[in-house]
């Protein structure tokens, strides 16, 4: 067994699991990502795993690699940069283990990442939520499950896998109605519930078991849903809803695209973008500022006090059609 071996496996146990506590979510997606490497550079070396080196991982196998990703997997820019920053990781680690490697290593940790477009975000109306919300059969358990999801995911804005963590215990229907959820860097946070989205909730509730720990969207089965069921229900919906409300055929929408309604819902009711931060558990205001780009309301009521410059529009008076004949010769 060669040197990569072994520090692959400490990297994992040693550095990712035991010095960053990095979550099972960070864990599974550098997984993916080391997996997916030793797969390509077995391919191209002929070498097993287990049989690599440092020093076969060099830096054009790597460019190479995430030349495959785009091109053959069909990933996107932002996919490949975060494969980077997970072989970026690795390869920062292993520099202080195998110093005899250190110009090999440098180049691959000198890779860059991708620029790439960054679109205005999606996020949904006042119509086409009341559409999705609508379309949810709740004569059936499955119906109800998806519709309280749903009021939930719009209303707070929670990710994907904080929806898919909650438990019964998470909510608190009584005074002070709030969800609690811990989201990424193990950040804890507390959203308020509207009387609508409580009284959804409660409903929902009534259904279940009254163990605490229990998931609060369970399959029929009692698991928690995952991150691809919760998709393809979402996807379910959006088909049902396009019928009564078109605008939704033209648009790309998943589960983070209710993350943005929720966002633009407080952004159009006045609230301030540094709350909104805090609300969605951005770790930077900073980037609570993608939805003051692609809020069209905000930039109207800003034009509208602003001045006009003194001058008219004018009027087009097309040329003499003898005087054009003369200019031009």
């Amino acid at each position: 067994m060669t040197a990569l071996a072994p520090t692959l496996q400490a990297f994992f146990t040693d550095r990712l699991i035991s010095q960053r506590r990095a979550s099972p979510h960070t864990i599974t997606g550098y997984r993916d990502t080391i997996r997916l490497l030793l797969d390509f550079t077995t391919t191209r070396t002929g070498k097993p795993p287990s049989g690599l080196d440092v020093a076969d991982l060099d830096a054009p196998l790597v460019a190479a690699f995430l030349d495959h990703l785009e091109t053959s997997r069909g990933n996107s820019v932002r996919t490949r940069n975060h494969r980077l920053a997970a072989i970026h990781s690795l390869f920062a680690y292993a520099a202080v283990r195998h110093p005899e490697h250190a110009a090999s290593i440098a180049r691959v940790l000198a890779i860059p990442a991708k620029r790439y477009d960054r679109n205005l975000l999606t996020f949904l109306t006042e119509q086409e939520v009341d559409a999705l919300l609508a379309v949810c059969d709740r004569r059936t358990r499955t119906g109800r499950r998806d519709h309280a999801l749903l009021v939930l995911a719009i209303q707070t804005g929670l990710r994907i896998s904080e929806l898919t963590s909650l438990t019964r215990a998470d909510l608190v229907l009584d005074a002070g109605t709030h969800v609690h959820c811990t989201g990424k860097g193990r950040k804890e946070r507390r959203t308020p519930l509207t009387p609508l989205t409580r009284d959804v909730l409660r409903v929902w509730l009534h259904e279940h078991d009254t163990d605490p720990t229990q998931p609060l969207f369970p399959t029929n089965r009692g698991t928690p849903l995952s991150r691809d069921a919760i998709e393809h229900r979402l996807r379910h919906y959006l088909t049902l809803a396009a019928n009564t409300c078109p605008s939704l055929k033209t648009k790309h929408v998943t589960t983070h695209t209710l993350r943005h309604t929720a966002a633009m819902r407080l952004l159009h009711a006045g609230v301030d973008i540094t709350v909104i931060a805090l609300w969605l558990g951005h770790e930077q205001v900073s980037t609570a500022n993608a939805y003051l780009h692609a809020d069209m309301t905000q930039k109207e009521q800003a034009i509208a006090q602003t001045g006009n410059p003194t001058t008219t529009p004018g009027r087009y008076h097309p040329t003499d059609p003898i005087l054009a004949f003369l200019e031009a010769l």
